[in-house]
């Protein structure tokens, strides 16, 4: 599988996303940010994974960390998903799977593959997590201590 590794600068881009505004990496320069790749909107674990990451923003948010979910699904699956749930950062369409080719993640039947990369503030990857069966997801603290890893 292709990809980037821990160490590498994160590659940047701009997705359209919720917020009816489009979302680039480098406008979060000079603070650390946690991509979050997601399969699909609604689905249990993603809902599951998302909600937690939610509820525990006021963790991130003290560490100065911004969260961009990034999933193939278009804006306006995004929308509906961030307001039945409320969630409090942007979702960003990757319609083209662009940037999960870039990131790495896609897996051999051309789905997007659940992973997390924590980018720091100077926009080099510093943790990376790719799940195999994209059954499970990692919890906020491992995201958190990641985080503070780095800085």
């Amino acid at each position: 599988m292709a990809g980037i590794g821990v160490g590498d600068p994160a590659p940047d881009f701009t997705l359209p996303g919720t917020g009816g505004r489009d979302w680039s990496l480098a406008e979060f320069r000079g603070r650390p940010v946690v991509l979050v790749f997601y399969p699909g909107d609604g689905t249990p674990v993603c809902t599951e994974q998302l909600r937690e990451y939610n509820a525990g923003l006021h963790q991130l948010d003290g560490l100065g960390a911004q969260v961009l979910a990034l999933s193939p699904q278009d804006v306006d699956s995004h929308e509906r998903f961030r307001a039945e749930h409320g969630f409090q950062f942007p979702l960003l369409a990757d319609t083209d799977k662009a940037v999960g080719h870039a990131y790495g993640i896609i897996g051999p039947l051309g789905f997007y593959r659940r992973s997390i990369f924590v980018v720091n503030a100077a926009g080099i990857v510093v943790y990376i997590h790719r799940s195999i069966t994209n059954a499970t997801f990692q919890h906020l603290d491992r995201l958190v201590e990641a985080i503070k890893a780095a800085s």
